[in-house]
């Protein structure tokens, strides 16, 4: 299944570009043209990635990123574009919990490459995640089979 892009941008002429690039590399793509739009489609939809503007009306970027981090904190990936970079507003989105910062004018191989950047680390994360589980379950197994084993000596031995 093709992981699923919500494209949030005031801009409509960017959105669209970014909507088209994205869906003929074989994404799913939905389109938002602003914050509360975006948070209703988030609310009623399964997305992985999500790309959104810092500068729109009514909720900017920013605040944005916090409310979908509050719904389902890290799981999906928060891309966040701007045409007005700094590095402050870049740390900024990053310490909330954007998983990348891309500036504007972007070229489409690069939003590309952040995209599957993004994704191949979310990849590894599951992956750790599992290990992780499988590493506290034989902790915790090994410990009681040991007990069963020395349960078993005892009631044969006597």
């Amino acid at each position: 299944m093709a992981e699923r892009i919500l494209v949030v941008d005031d801009d409509k002429g960017v959105r669209e570009a970014l909507g088209e690039f994205l869906l003929s590399l074989g994404y799913g793509v939905v389109l938002a043209e602003n914050g509360h739009e975006a948070l209703t489609k988030y609310r009623t939809g399964e997305f992985d990635i999500i790309m959104a503007d810092l500068i729109m009306p009514n909720m900017d970027g920013m605040e944005l990123l916090r409310r979908i981090r509050e719904i389902k904190n890290d799981e999906v990936i928060f891309l966040m574009i701007t045409g007005h970079p700094s590095i402050g507003t870049a740390v900024e989105a990053i310490n909330k919990g954007a998983d990348d910062y891309i500036t504007k004018p972007f070229h489409l191989e690069d939003v590309k490459q952040r995209i599957e950047k993004c994704l191949e680390k979310q990849t590894l994360k599951g992956r750790l995640k599992t290990a992780q589980g499988l590493a506290w379950g034989l902790m915790l197994s090994i410990p009681l089979w040991l007990l069963l084993g020395i349960i078993l000596v005892l009631l044969f031995k006597g």
